[in-house]
This record gives structure tokens, sequence and C-alpha cells, in this order.
């Protein structure tokens, strides 16, 4: 009876998450406020200390990069998504960081002309 319950709550939650269309790939992060993240300053131990590790990692221009990101995507409904990319100089500290999203909470946040 026990095994008959837990393959039924499983297969609830499995429709359930198919039937709602969504599917989460990343993980979130404050996007409102990076203002720790300083260039020339911030080195990446304090990166992976305060953001975990990188959803990807590159090279842009020779420079080191990782980008962490969040998307929501859904079947019905709008998807968001967001990317802060930051580039190391060679130094381990950041030269460059780019963060951009769809969420619009955020986006009036970040920018008041867009506030909603």
């Amino acid at each position: 009876m026990r095994l008959f319950a837990a393959a039924l709550l499983t297969g609830s939650v499995l429709a359930g998450t198919l039937l709602g269309g969504c599917a989460t790939i990343g993980r979130d992060f404050d996007s409102t406020s990076l203002a720790w993240v300083k260039p020339g300053e911030t080195a990446k131990p304090e990166i992976l200390e305060k953001l975990g590790n990188p959803f990807r990692v590159g090279v842009d221009s020779g420079d080191p990069t990782w980008t962490y990101g969040y998307y929501k995507y859904r079947l019905l409904g709008t998807s968001a998504a967001k990317d802060l990319v930051i580039r190391f100089g060679p130094d381990g500290k950041v030269k460059t960081f780019t963060l951009n999203t769809s969420f619009p909470e955020e986006q009036g946040i970040l920018d008041p002309a867009l506030k909603r």
C-alpha cells in the first residue's frame, strides 16, 4: 500500500509539472543587489562564496568569463530569464560584468523608467 501511495504521489507531481508547462533552469540570484561586485576589487573567491559555482564558463577576448543564469520557461504565459556575465582580468579580479533580465519586477528596480 505504501509503495502504491508513493507511486501515485510521484506520478501526480510529475503530471502536474508536465501539464503546468513550466521548466526552471539555473539557480536564482538577486540581480537587484550587485553593488558588492566591484571591477578591480572583487575576486573569484568572493564571487564563488556569494553566488556559488557558475552556470557556464567561457572566454571573452582571452579573459575568463563566468555566467550565472536563471531561466523560467512556461508553455502558457510569459517566460523570463536573467544572466550575469562576469569577465575576469589576469589577476582573478572582476574586470567587467553585464547583467540582463526580463523579469518585470527586476527591470523596474534596475531602471525606474520601466516601472509598470
